[in-house]
């Protein structure tokens, strides 16, 4: 029998936790993937706060569930949100240098946030109190405008 074949014998007698690295390798791989973590789980949380905060909008002014003008602006947030330049580094809208939206989009989300904001604190407090604290958060230095 040829030892060389990949079989699954093969592939679990070798599993990432088994290969001997430095230990200085383990503690930065280690900060690195809970630091894109936690880059991913922000813009996440970015998401879900565009998203409850255009729903409480929409509830409040429109009838039914989201309509077509509130969908085309929580679609319109989230292209916005994966085309951010800052990417992982994201400050929040308010706090940046770069107003990445159209004029007329702009002012509907200033608009849902206006009215939806404080309604947050009671519907969403966790997104809330996060949000206000990725508030602090500034633009990186040094970007390219």
């Amino acid at each position: 029998m040829n030892t060389n074949t990949c079989t699954l014998e093969n592939l679990n007698a070798t599993k990432p936790h088994d290969v001997a690295r430095p230990l200085n390798a383990q503690i930065m791989s280690s900060k690195i993937t809970s630091s894109l973590r936690q880059a991913s789980n922000r813009l996440a949380r970015e998401r879900r706060t565009i998203e409850a905060m255009i729903h409480i909008y929409c509830r409040d002014h429109h009838e039914g569930g989201l309509c077509p003008e509130c969908q085309g602006l929580l679609n319109y947030a989230n292209v916005r949100l994966d085309r951010c330049r800052f990417g992982t580094e994201k400050p929040t809208c308010a706090n940046c240098p770069v107003h990445c939206y159209r004029p007329e989009r702009r002012e509907q989300v200033k608009k849902v946030m206006r009215y939806a904001g404080p309604r947050m604190l009671w519907e969403h407090p966790i997104l809330s109190l996060r949000h206000w604290i990725d508030g602090w958060r500034t633009a990186p230095v040094g970007y390219n405008s």
